[in-house]
């Protein structure tokens, strides 16, 4: 610090938004080696002191398939539209488990890290952009486990399986998957520190939200009068995209993936102003 005879000067100073979207970018950029701190002990963390450790990682979604081929594919004998039943429900659930546990873990966001925030300044939302880092890895993993499916079935002789030309698009899906998770999980996050109740609603919010897109079921077998609904659903159109990329085998259509990239940025944006509002008191409510 200088000082002057008329005024100080200051190398840093904290001061909160000025406005509802203020969001200082070139600060959060600036705290990216604390970012990737929190990404390290979101992984590490997640299976420290387990006994199988990151195998859980494999262990989850496999365990998860064999549950629905069984449930759904056998005894409920729901279509998965020709497409072998471990790759169809294997291929759900890789991309329903990363927009889960981006939404799950950002919702949390204050009420995990407030003695954190109570202690030290960063920038706030550096906690849940690692935690969508972080899931990333765990994604990758899964998505790991998911090709080796898809190659297995893909050289056999005769096979249902068809990818195509749209497999570019598939960061395009991590990327709205991710967005929609952060979107939603900041959002909750903001409202839970004032109203604790909604955290007893967001586990069977979530649920019914994986019912009400087409993980278990293919949206071709969905009678006509309710597609519309399920496609007001914006990971519907990301996940028959996805499958449809990969297994040649769902509903692909330019216009609800535009949709749900507009939903997504709708929800960002409202995300971030109830976050800006809620940021600069929540050390009095949480």
């Amino acid at each position: 610090m200088s000082q002057t005879d008329d005024s100080e000067s200051w190398d840093l100073e904290i001061e909160p938004a000025s406005g509802f979207f203020d969001l200082n970018w070139r600060e959060i950029w600036q705290y990216r080696d604390l970012i990737a701190l929190f990404v390290r002990r979101d992984i590490v963390a997640t299976y420290k002191q387990t006994i199988l450790g990151p195998i859980w990682f494999f262990v989850q979604p496999i365990l998860t398939t064999i549950t629905y081929v069984v449930i759904f594919g056998n005894v409920a004998g729901i279509s998965t539209g020709g497409i072998p039943k471990i790759l169809f429900y294997l291929a759900g659930i890789t991309l329903w488990n990363y927009f889960q546990e981006c939404l799950m873990k950002t919702s949390d966001t204050f009420i995990l890290n407030q003695n954190l925030f109570g202690k030290v300044y960063f920038p706030r939302l550096a906690a849940p952009i690692s935690v969508v880092i972080s899931n990333l890895f765990k994604f990758f993993i899964q998505l790991g486990l998911f090709l080796v499916a898809w190659m297995y079935f893909l050289i056999q002789p005769e096979n249902d399986v068809n990818p195509n030309i749209t497999l570019l698009l598939f960061p395009l899906y991590v990327l709205l998957m991710s967005g929609l998770g952060f979107s939603f999980g900041v959002l909750i996050s903001s409202l839970t520190t004032k109203y604790r109740d909604l955290r007893f609603l967001i586990q069977f919010g979530v649920q019914l939200l994986m019912y009400g897109t087409p993980i278990v079921y293919p949206l071709s077998i969905v009678p006509e009068k309710y597609r519309l609904l399920l496609l007001a659903n914006p990971i519907t159109s990301i996940v028959e995209a996805f499958k449809y990329s990969f297994l040649g085998e769902g509903y692909f259509s330019w216009l609800w993936l535009a949709y749900s990239f507009i939903f997504m940025v709708v929800c960002l944006l409202l995300s971030i102003l109830v976050f800006n509002r809620v940021e600069k008191t929540f050390m009095d409510t949480v």
